[in-house]
């Protein structure tokens, strides 16, 4: 493993990424005007991503491709091609979230290096060699992680030959990422398609604790982390803001870059961090690192907080003060932007000109000669570049097929492309009356171009395979129900009900706890659910409960269990919480994991869900009754809504708290937060997800609808009498009824606040 320690920068347009390079970035992530999830940054052309490529490498600084987003079924084809068109750069690796994006490319685009996306929620152990069997060869942890948690994930990444990069600095989302649907639920607007509507940022009715923004926290920050995290085994240090300007990725790039330095010369750290408030900030907070979930964490200004920073630490008092401190940031700020648009005013992105002249008689081989400019390493100005190619055969007399000016152009007009303008192209000093069999022809341009591009043979375009819509296992068998169940109480439900029963693991256990494979064992029927986060000693008791109880099937949001229960030949079902989009994502996990079937995300519509192929032998499921949940937290949403004695949580908060409250928006809308004994604190929406549409519409697709029966996200309402709900979703799914009306009159009567607004929306 590399012992190297990378500074990874954000890019969110052209000066940006100037603006990092210049300032000692070691790396860069930036995204394309597609497939990011960054819709709100400006972004760049693939054209101008060619040229940075270039500059950086100059630089000896490598650029990484965002496509961190979940794929859906009809963007394979395009993506293919983009891929296609990557494989031919010297791009050095892509940002992933999607499974069935890191299944294509593992498959059919082997030299693209690809990298696990924080959206990916990595955060145990068992995640890592799930991920580097999907060809990950690193992975960006959770946000949340605190350093003892950071360090025993390094550890296994290091034994998987996996790098680990952690941020270090910039926004944090209070949700954790990739588990947040807050507005995918409320506008359509899905973070896990780039357009996160930031609701953690807005303003509420004011709380009584009396905050006016309970979800908005300060800023990440490790500049004094720095040996810390070099000690816990992390690679790659990388800094949040493709949103932010060039001013502001230089002053942090650069702050971090002479900390960095300074510490490995020195054995300290030299820099006072101070600038790092001059730029954007909302204030700054490492208390995830440090586990100290406090409420000092939260801000009630979600935006720059830098002016209010550099009151507070002139003392300035008076009107005449703070106007004074005001103008003197604004100077500050005008000038580091003036500084940093000199600094990178003579760093060029545009296409490299190049000029091809053929020359060749009778008896002699066809020559080109190209020239080109390229850089030396480090280099402000270019040099001109001279090489000359030949056939491997003479050209020959000919009268039908010459070597005429047509005949090359049609041939060698590609080289006018994202990377070169062709300048030339001249046919004088060819031979009239000469020819060249066609493949000496394509040969020769095969060999400039394997120049051109490093070295490396231009690879052909890839065309994904056409995917086979398998049938279910059982053609005829109608969709069979199942139901979700979180208390002891609930198992009676087995009584009134033939359904499949998932009981939900909690995300958090005592040390040591064992109630749970007993609990299994005495009741056999129940399939364990396992929950998206399992984190620390929590993913070993959900480990431990799953190699002691070994159940016939199990249904895991969380990839670490999926992959233990894959080395343990159980079957398992990939729960909701995985968000499956595309075919490709079920390719993955039954290829790779012998996964036996999947839930279909309910971000997408019921169309993006037709064109889903299934794998054979593979069962399809849909919830079509829950609450809708917007965010889970690690941290307290209590400590900014309610309030809360306790100053900081503990790991007696997880067990014990079972709080509800709501907050409620500017525009009169209510959200109910939620937390369950052993539970992540959570939002919800103020409906719940009904949707019967589905079993009509989709009824032959699914091989099984679930509903929610454990009241979790319920807050202070009155949830629907479960044997009632049973009892009608099984009238429903049986066909036999010909009142069908009835049936969901009386659901919607059970159910009166409720919506399916994401079935017809989508993604």
């Amino acid at each position: 493993m590399s012992s190297k320690i990378e500074l990874l920068a954000p890019g969110g347009d052209v000066d940006a990424i100037k603006a990092a390079i210049i300032a000692g970035a070691d790396a860069i992530y930036c995204g394309l005007d597609t497939f990011n999830a960054r819709n709100r940054a400006a972004n760049i052309s693939f054209e101008e991503l060619v040229g940075i490529i270039r500059l950086a490498h100059q630089y000896q600084c490598q650029i990484f491709l965002t496509l961190n987003i979940i794929i859906l079924e009809r963007e394979f084809k395009s993506l293919a091609k983009l891929l296609s068109k990557l494989a031919n750069t010297t791009l050095d690796g892509v940002i992933v979230q999607d499974l069935g994006l890191c299944y294509i490319l593992k498959k059919h685009f082997p030299t693209l290096d690809i990298h696990a996306s924080t959206q990916l929620t990595t955060h145990n152990i068992g995640q890592i060699p799930f991920l580097k069997k999907l060809g990950a060869s690193r992975v960006n942890l959770s946000r949340e992680m605190n350093l003892k948690e950071i360090t025993a994930i390094t550890a296994v990444a290091d034994a998987e030959e996996v790098l680990v990069e952690v941020f270090v600095h910039g926004s944090l989302c209070v949700a954790f990422s990739g588990l947040c649907y807050s507005t995918s639920a409320s506008v359509g607007n899905s973070g896990n398609r780039g357009r996160c509507s930031q609701a953690c940022r807005e303003e509420y009715e004011t709380t009584p604790s009396g905050n006016n923004f309970p979800l908005n926290i300060k800023d990440n920050s490790a500049f004094f982390d720095l040996p810390a995290l070099i000690e816990a085994g992390v690679h790659s240090f990388k800094v949040e803001g493709r949103i932010k300007g060039a001013s502001y990725v230089h002053t942090v790039i650069d702050s971090f870059r002479k900390q960095i330095d300074g510490f490995i010369e020195t054995g300290e750290l030299l820099e006072d961090g101070e600038r790092l408030y001059k730029v954007f900030n909302r204030d700054f907070s490492n208390a995830f690192l440090r586990g100290d979930l406090n409420q000092s964490m939260f801000i009630e200004n979600p935006r720059d907080n830098s002016k209010y920073h550099a009151i507070d630490q002139s003392n300035a008092i008076s009107v005449v003060q703070i106007h004074e401190v005001e103008q003197s940031l604004s100077d500050e700020k005008e000038q580091i932007n003036s500084t940093v648009q000199d600094k990178i005013k003579h760093l060029s992105i545009e296409k490299r000109p190049l000029s091809l002249t053929f020359s060749g008689s009778l008896g002699q081989p066809l020559t080109i000669t190209m020239v080109t400019e390229e850089f030396a390493k480090g280099a402000t100005k270019p040099h001109e570049l001279v090489k000359v190619f030949k056939t491997s055969s003479a050209l020959i007399a000919s009268k039908t097929n010459c070597i005429d000016k047509a005949t090359i152009e049609k041939r060698f007009k590609s080289f006018n492309n994202a990377e070169f303008t062709l300048t030339a192209l001249n046919t004088g000093e060819i031979e009239a009356g000469v020819g060249i069999a066609f493949k000496e022809l394509t040969a020769l341009k095969n060999d400039v171009a394997a120049f051109l591009n490093d070295g490396v043979s231009v690879l052909p375009e890839v065309t994904l395979p056409k995917l086979i819509h398998h049938a279910k296992s059982n053609p005829g068998a109608k969709a069979k129900l199942s139901i979700l169940i979180c208390d002891d109480s609930d198992i009676n439900l087995s009584n009134v009900t033939n359904a499949d029963i998932y009981f939900k693991l909690p995300d958090a256990y005592k040390r040591g706890c064992t109630k749970y494979v007993d609990f299994f064992k005495e009741n056999p029927q129940l399939i364990p659910w396992f929950p998206s986060v399992l984190i620390g000693k929590d993913f070993d008791v959900a480990l431990t409960i799953l190699e002691q109880v070994k159940p016939r099937l199990i249904v895991t949001n969380n990839t670490g269990i999926a992959h233990r229960a894959y080395e343990l030949g159980i079957k398992w079902i990939a729960g909701p919480f995985l968000n499956t989009t595309n075919s490709y994502a079920l390719l993955a996990m039954k290829e790779e994991f012998n996964c036996a079937g999947a839930f279909i995300s309910n971000e997408i519509n019921h169309q993006q869900m037709r064109n889903i192929a299934r794998p054979e032998n593979f069962e399809l499921f849909y919830s079509v009754y829950h609450p809708i949940l917007l965010m889970t937290s690690r941290q307290c949403f209590f400590q900014q809504s309610v309030g809360c004695e306790k100053p900081r949580i503990d790991n007696g908060c997880m067990l014990s708290c079972d709080k509800s409250t709501s907050i409620t928006n500017l525009k009169g809308v209510s959200f109910a937060i939620d937390k369950q004994k052993a539970g992540y604190p959570s939002i919800y929406n103020k409906d719940q997800f009904l949707n019967m549409e589905v079993i009509n519409d989709l009824a032959e697709y699914y091989d099984g609808f679930m509903i929610d029966l454990t009241n979790i996200g319920a807050g202070d309402k009155q949830s629907p009498e479960k044997t009632a709900l049973i009892t009608q979703f099984e009238q429903l799914l049986s066909g036999e009824f010909t009142d069908t009306q009835s049936i969901e009159n009386s659901l919607n009567k059970l159910v009166p606040e409720s919506t399916n607004v994401q079935y017809h929306n989508g993604l």
